[in-house]
């Protein structure tokens, strides 16, 4: 299969004028309809390539580093490779698949927060030396085993979001930064700067405000123990949206102005992952099961639509254990499109999504209105590039999607207008030119 981990011989497909990708994943349905109806993946390239765009024109002064365990596909590795933004990399697996694409280590920076010692050696070996640290046991790893560790302070923020206390499993206290500094200088470790990070849940300004502000504190702490800080991490937590950009820039940026103005030597960076990827992959699942319930036991959050009718549950060929995994731990950020033409007046049901597990932690929606489907009609859900692409699990046999890249020949364009072409670090792109009916025999296809 293409654009996977261990498979980097992957092609995409460039659009001609007219054809969306809407008629890819026509085409696509219609080839795996023929061919056992597996799940797949359309993986839209122009999306990273405006994402990108969006950054430069919005926060132009904040290095990216992507976080490659979000989308490690080659492909996105590759154009954002191309497009010259860092990496940020949690497992020796991460740093070799970047250093693969030419990227130099000063572009690398390491970010577990639990680190093995292998990696940290592994880290040292390639010149990988910058990364964070939150505790003492990890910087006294840090200190055996990376001679040439370059440290950013990882320091927790004010992100409590409706009671989840997610954010403050790493990031140590402003309070105990003073002890971590002095073991740093005992343990001769250089501290260069400062992380934190600021979840994409949190609606408010002011933990930007409070954030920023420690980081101030502990930069000054430093000085006094004669670091030399040249470094600012902001962290991820961007959705993507250019609304959100802006706020966040809007807040940030006099805040910045003040506490780390431009000429003092200090560089900063952030981490987005979902910002880049999400939106720029759909997945296509086929439904492989259907019972009906009764409603009165059927738990729902939507309006009921009878007291007669119907529910459903619907079983598709990807779950939990596959590209949906996220939804164990966070709720889904789609909502699902039936591919199939309907009625706009067909009668809407009480529809629950499961995967094909049947375990009862494979739920993907719980509740939602769709028109009565069959075994082999197809469901369509977006921005779906973000920790959707891992490895499946081996549960029930499951299978890893295809993945069909495109790119439309204006995002093509804007590429080399920018001075990036497919023969500087992209490798491994091969274009080729379709029409709305893209046949089997083209390049563009994948084996599944």
């Amino acid at each position: 299969m293409k654009g996977f981990l261990d498979d980097a011989n992957y092609s995409v497909g460039l659009l001609d004028e007219g054809t969306n990708l809407g008629n890819v994943i026509d085409n696509y349905v219609y080839e795996h309809t023929l061919t056992g109806k597996n799940a797949f993946f359309v993986g839209d390239l122009g999306k990273i390539v405006k994402k990108h765009s969006q950054w430069q024109n919005i926060v132009a002064q904040i290095k990216p580093f992507y976080t490659v365990k979000c989308n490690s596909t080659p492909a996105v590795l590759e154009i954002l490779a191309a497009l010259g933004t860092g990496f940020a990399c949690s497992s020796k697996t991460e740093m070799a698949l970047v250093q693969e694409l030419g990227v130099s280590p000063e572009n690398i920076i390491y970010i577990s927060p639990c680190k093995q010692v292998s990696q940290i050696k592994y880290a040292a070996k390639i010149g990988v030396n910058i990364m964070t640290c939150d505790n003492e046991v990890e910087l006294k790893k840090i200190a055996r085993n990376h001679p040439n560790a370059k440290v950013l302070l990882h320091i927790a923020t004010e992100d409590n979001i409706g009671g989840e206390e997610g954010n403050m499993k790493f990031g140590t206290t402003l309070k105990n930064c003073r002890h971590l500094l002095e073991c740093a200088k005992e343990l001769d470790v250089q501290i260069i700067g400062v992380k934190f990070h600021v979840s994409s849940a949190c609606k408010e300004s002011q933990v930007y405000v409070h954030a920023l502000s420690d980081a101030r504190c502990v930069f000054d702490m430093a000085g006094e123990f004669g670091f030399t800080m040249n470094m600012l991490d902001i962290g991820g937590g961007f959705t993507g949206t250019e609304f959100q950009l802006e706020e966040v820039n809007h807040v940030i940026s006099p805040l910045l102005d003040v506490y780390f103005p431009e000429g003092s030597g200090i560089k900063i960076i952030s981490e987005p992952g979902s910002y880049y990827v999400s939106s720029a992959f759909t997945l296509a699942v086929n439904i492989i099961a259907k019972k009906v319930v009764e409603k009165d036991k059927f738990s729902s959050g939507v309006e009921k639509t009878g007291s007669d009718e119907p529910a459903f549950m619907y079983y598709m060929n990807d779950g939990v254990y596959g590209s949906f995994a996220s939804k164990l731990s966070e709720d889904l950020n789609t909502i699902p499109e039936v591919h199939k033409k309907y009625k706009e007046d067909e009668p809407l049901f009480t529809s629950s999504l499961w995967g094909p597990s049947c375990d009862e932690l494979d739920q993907i929606v719980e509740s939602c209105l769709l028109p009565e489907l069959n075994v082999g009609d197809w469901l369509i859900f977006d921005n779906m590039g973000a920790d959707s692409l891992h490895e499946p699990s081996a549960f029930n046999d499951f299978q890893r999607p295809a993945i069909y890249y495109m790119m439309s020949f204006s995002d093509w364009y804007e590429m080399q207008d920018a001075g990036i072409t497919s023969d500087t670090m992209m490798k491994n792109f091969f274009f080729v030119p379709s029409c709305i009916q893209l046949s089997q025999e083209d390049s563009f296809s994948s084996e599944a």
